[in-house]
């Protein structure tokens, strides 16, 4: 890839601020990584599909894997915005099932670089961890709220450890065996674990 900061003439780039201009920064971002995989993703490529200079990249991001981590948790759901199924199971499941969809494509591919790139940085690879599992929480807690409502468990069942259980196995399965994470393995999680943790007195 060319170095935009040097062949490109930023002054007849697109005039984007804020969120415009960080937005499409995110979908560059997971295009490349789509593309060329995240070993391969370098902060240039980002910036010339973006159209914007490789300045902007590094006044928001000091480097690729911060850039990466920014944009794989926007892909995260928003817990507020969930579908409601009707039923404990059918959310779990539909959770679990859309992580395994994320998983199977770039963000994957993004969660797997990023580990081994961090692995030395014992700083980024907690912020790492404190971000998957904190939307993972969130959702999770949600989902448990509401099966609370309806009567299908207590409230006091949505502990923290019991809140991460899940989405912690379907990670296990993915770093262990890969994508795509098989449907069975996706229900004996709900059915085997989340289930009679959350169901349990």
């Amino acid at each position: 890839m060319p170095d935009v900061t040097a062949d490109t003439d930023h002054r007849k780039l697109p005039r984007r601020r804020g969120e415009a201009l960080n937005a499409a920064i995110y979908q560059a971002t997971m295009a490349e990584l789509a593309e060329v995989g995240y070993a391969r993703m370098t902060m240039e490529s980002v910036a010339e599909r973006a159209q914007a200079s490789k300045a902007s990249l590094y006044r928001r991001w000091p480097s690729r894997a911060e850039l990466v981590m920014e944009t794989v948790y926007r892909t995260f759901p928003d817990p507020t915005s969930m579908p409601d199924t009707g039923s404990l199971r059918g959310d779990s499941l539909m959770v679990l099932r859309q992580v395994a969809e994320q998983l199977a494509g770039p963000v994957g591919e993004a969660l797997r670089g990023l580990l081994s790139d961090v692995l030395r940085d014992p700083v980024r690879a907690k912020e790492i961890r404190e971000r998957a599992r904190g939307n993972s929480v969130k959702v999770m807690a949600e989902i448990v709220r509401r099966a609370a409502v309806r009567g299908e468990c207590d409230a006091a069942a949505g502990t923290q450890r019991r809140l991460e259980a899940g989405q912690a196995l379907l990670r296990h399965h993915f770093l262990f065996n890969g994508a795509p994470v098989p449907d069975e393995v996706i229900v004996g999680i709900v059915d085997e674990v989340m289930l009679p943790l959350f169901t349990s007195p």
